[in-house]
């Protein structure tokens, strides 16, 4: 809430081509024109005939006089007292109102005989039956999955207007931090965040600059974030946000701009801050692997979203039974790795073995992340607990 009124969406917006919309952010609301689908048609292979043709409690027989498949339409109306062999997705041939199954009737000697029992417009879909013209389809700031892409598919749409990428500047911070493939010294270590970060903000369609890793220097750290929020939409760190006397990256944001808040009374993640640099938003994550990851999905991510345009930032989180003994302090929100395995007609959450933040394993081999909340300090086997699966979080 505090964010949500500090910040300012991308408002510019520009029209893509479907198959390039994806994952972007729909700029304008999207009302139909036409009806889906378009005409009545038929939901099953059979034969299609009128219903006050049948015989009342019994079975009827009837002539089979035509035929009609999806894109191959009955071009003349069905005479009275006939069938019309039908196949799904056909037009509903003019004169019927209802179909029956195929397995249902028997066929000889150009005629089917239809049992008793169908109700009037069995099998039949009514045209607007999905969609009717001029009904809201999606609002304004609606992210774009595959099913909305289809839905403007199914509308005959080429086009949609969406928001710009967000243009982010991402920076690892720390003298012992390498790159993949160079050769380490004594004290170094290879640079997992960025590329975690990068990928998680490819996901969220972000254009991205990958600024690489900053040197624990003040003037150099402050040069490079007021640099990079000249062009950029947001610029995202990760290390160097705790109290150690080589950690620079909260003095250079507070020297360029402002914090709103650092230090959360959350476990992973508790050194992670927002502010402005100037008017960009700035995200500082810690630098453990396992809480920068946790910090991104509960806080950067919707900030990201909010940011791009989209109404609904998320993320959800599933109510599971515990299947693990947690002790832990109150006035505490923790965030226990585990991954969900069956029981009966639910889901338990099993605790990974080790709790360390700088254990990356632990998040390749659970489902989510189980929140124990604020006022928790024990939670046993079988209690309820909120659960924050990575599906909702990584694309």
């Amino acid at each position: 809430a505090l964010l949500k009124g500090k910040i300012a969406p991308v408002t510019d917006a520009e029209r893509v081509a479907l198959k390039d919309a994806v994952g972007r952010i729909l700029a304008e609301k999207l009302v139909a024109t036409r009806d889906v689908p378009p005409s009545d048609n038929v939901a099953v292979d059979g034969y299609a005939v009128r219903f006050a043709d049948l015989v009342p409690g019994g079975e009827t027989v009837l002539p089979v006089a035509g035929r009609a498949a999806a894109g191959h339409p009955l071009r003349d109306t069905a005479p009275a007292q006939s069938a019309i062999r039908v196949f799904t997705g056909a037009l509903l041939p003019q004169g019927t109102d209802t179909v029956l199954m195929q397995e249902d009737c028997k066929v000889a000697n150009g005629q089917v005989t239809i049992p008793a029992g169908i109700k009037a417009g069995a099998n039949c879909r009514e045209a607007g039956e999905d969609i009717k013209a001029g009904t809201l389809v999606l609002a304004a700031g609606r992210r774009l999955r595959a099913q909305e892409i289809g839905l403007a598919a199914s509308l005959g749409l080429t086009t949609l207007s969406v928001y710009r990428k967000l243009r982010v500047a991402l920076f690892s911070t720390g003298d012992e931090l390498r790159e993949p493939g160079d050769a380490l010294s004594l004290g170094s270590i290879y640079d997992a965040n960025r590329y975690t970060l990068r990928a998680l903000l490819h996901g969220l369609g972000a254009d991205i600059s990958d600024l690489g890793i900053l040197a624990d220097k003040p003037e150099t750290m402050r040069a490079a974030l007021a640099e990079a929020a000249k062009t950029h939409d947001l610029v995202l760190t990760s290390g160097g946000m705790s109290t150690g006397e080589e950690d620079y990256v909260k003095a250079a944001v507070e020297t360029l701009g402002k914090l709103h808040f650092w230090r959360l009374a959350i476990k992973p993640g508790r050194p992670v801050a927002m502010g402005q640099i100037g008017r960009v938003p700035f995200v500082g994550l810690p630098g453990n692997p396992v809480a920068v990851m946790v910090t991104f999905f509960l806080l950067a991510r919707p900030l990201l979203l909010l940011l791009a345009g989209a109404n609904d930032p998320g993320p959800k989180l599933y109510r599971v039974r515990a299947g693990f003994d947690y002790k832990k302090r109150p006035n505490r929100t923790e965030y226990v790795r585990a991954r969900l395995v069956r029981d009966g007609d639910g889901w338990i959450a099993e605790k990974f073995a080790r709790d360390g933040a700088g254990i990356l394993t632990s998040m390749v081999e659970s489902d989510g992340l189980a929140e124990i909340a604020e006022g928790v300090t024990k939670l046993e086997p079988g209690m309820p607990v909120d659960f924050l699966p990575f599906s909702e979080v990584i694309p």
